[in-house]
């Protein structure tokens, strides 16, 4: 809608996001009314319209297959289009159209803002199965047609209300319509059975909603208004009451087709069973977390009795075996901490790339400078907890064999991930994403480099050893260390990881 917009008519920003509002809202006058909506804008010359977004009903059927969106229209052509944006009122003259053997009754509602007409809804109603409308269709009609006069009056949507249509309660789920006292004229079945959720034992028509709401769920704590005001649709309002075990999820709106206040439309939905499992998701989260914090501390209560350990040692071989058995532990606990704070199981590992960084320094028997390029990105924790040990044991390698006591010199880890493009290149390129994405790493030292012969998959050092066995057998990656191209050591690491979402 921006682009069309922008290329087609002379309407600003601040007109763009009133467009933007009244199409975030007008799925319920779509459903009210049972018919398609299309928004028609006049161009820039004023010589023809621009259809810049519809709308199919979710309670009956379309009367529009094709997508009218990005159709241009000349002036004339539609002649309800042309006496809405003149006129400024809602025009519903004329014989049905026929589309496809099916009859259609057109009508057009003027979109007002500050008391100019951007544009026109014209709204489409398949005859094909008409009948005797029920109660709760007249009921629907009825709210419709407050809502279109709030339209052509400027009055609806209303400011700063954006609502999340996935979220909000839909006609479907449940109407009440009250009259301007805020006593129940009609309540659709879903809605009566959702108040008999609540404990409702009599029927709503005749009652006071606000009273009954705040009756069988009052209020737990401090609220911005009364539960008897907010219920009784005075003024916009989404919120939701619990009581009798039951949640249900209340939208109010108030109907204003001349200005004045005769009644409100209330949108409401049984959410008890959606709460109930997003209270369970929330319990598992808490307790997944809880777990991980608990394995970071015993992890690092290992970590201490290691060290403890090692200060006892007389033997320098076991002291500097155990210290290294102290890092492992520490690289390990450093992800379950990570894990600890997510509501996932992927961390970021950029921040425990750097942490393990930190650590191995401090071993550093010179003055190395240790520092990272590039970006790991988020990984998956079967991934970041072996990759942790991995980076750990490659770079205290690096420091306790490629520099002298007491040298000067650096170590670079760098990362790069292929085959994360993003969703938008991966459609046009027809790449699925899902096993092209690798993550390359690569640790060089400007120290001593290799000894001669050496065959860095045959090498018997446990921490190579280590690195071996996780990088090929836990993450299905390529390990390689070759001399670097002026002085020092290259290790190469490849591995396969899944895209970022």
């Amino acid at each position: 809608m921006n682009d069309l917009v922008r290329q087609h008519t002379a309407l600003g920003e601040s007109d763009l996001e009133w467009l933007h509002l009244l199409v975030s809202e007008w799925q319920l006058l779509s459903d009210l009314s049972f018919a398609d909506l299309v928004l028609w804008v006049p161009t820039r010359d004023g010589t023809r319209y621009v259809s810049v977004a519809q709308m199919r009903p979710n309670t009956g059927p379309t009367s529009y297959q094709d997508d009218m969106v990005g159709h241009l229209v000349p002036r004339g052509r539609r002649p309800l289009l042309d006496a809405a944006l003149d006129e400024g009122r809602i025009v519903r003259e004329g014989d049905p159209e026929w589309r496809e053997e099916v009859p259609v009754r057109v009508e057009s509602i003027p979109v007002r803002r500050e008391g100019r007409v951007l544009g026109v809804i014209a709204r489409n109603t398949n005859l094909l199965t008409v009948r005797t409308p029920s109660r709760l269709e007249l009921s629907y009609l009825q709210s419709a047609s407050d809502l279109a006069q709030m339209i052509a009056a400027g009055s609806f949507p209303f400011p700063g209300q954006q609502v999340d249509m996935d979220a909000s309660p839909r006609v479907g789920d449940g109407l009440i319509r009250l009259d301007a006292d805020g006593i129940v004229q009609y309540a659709s079945p879903n809605a009566l059975s959702a108040y008999h959720r609540l404990g409702l034992a009599s029927d709503l028509v005749g009652q006071h909603l606000g009273q009954a709401t705040d009756h069988l769920a009052p209020a737990r704590g401090p609220v911005d208004e009364a539960m008897v005001k907010l219920a009784s649709g005075y003024a916009p309002r989404e919120t939701e009451v619990e009581g009798n075990g039951g949640v249900i999820q209340l939208r109010t709106i108030p109907l204003k087709p001349k200005g004045i206040r005769i009644g409100s439309l209330v949108l409401l939905r049984d959410v008890t069973e959606l709460r109930r499992r997003e209270r369970e998701l929330i319990t598992k989260d808490a307790t997944i977390r809880e777990i991980h914090h608990r394995v970071k501390n015993n992890l690092q209560t290992v970590a201490a009795l290691l060290r403890l350990q090692a200060r006892r040692m007389d033997s320098v071989r076991g002291r500097e075996a155990l210290n290294e058995a102290v890092r492992r532990v520490g690289s390990i606990a450093i992800v379950h901490e990570t894990l600890s704070q997510n509501l996932d199981e992927r961390v970021e590992f950029d921040e425990i790339a750097d942490r393990v960084l930190a650590m191995v320094a401090e071993i550093s028997p010179g003055k190395i400078l240790c520092r990272r390029t590039g970006r790991f990105g988020i990984l998956d924790a079967e991934v970041a907890t072996p990759l942790s040990m991995v980076l750990t044991e490659i770079l205290q390698n690096a420091l306790e064999h490629a520099f002298e006591p007491g040298e000067e010199g650096r170590v670079d880890v760098s990362a790069v991930r292929s085959g994360d493009s993003p969703a938008k290149e991966r459609r046009r390129t027809g790449t699925s994403g899902t096993s092209d994405t690798r993550l390359m790493i690569t640790v060089q030292d400007d120290g001593r480099g290799l000894p001669e012969g050496f065959d860095p998959q045959r090498a018997g050092n446990l921490g190579l050893q280590i690195v071996r066995t996780l990088v090929e057998g836990e993450l299905g990656g390529t390990f390689d260390m070759v001399p670097a191209p002026v002085r020092g050591t290259r290790v190469l690491l490849d591995i396969p990881v899944e895209p970022q979402k």
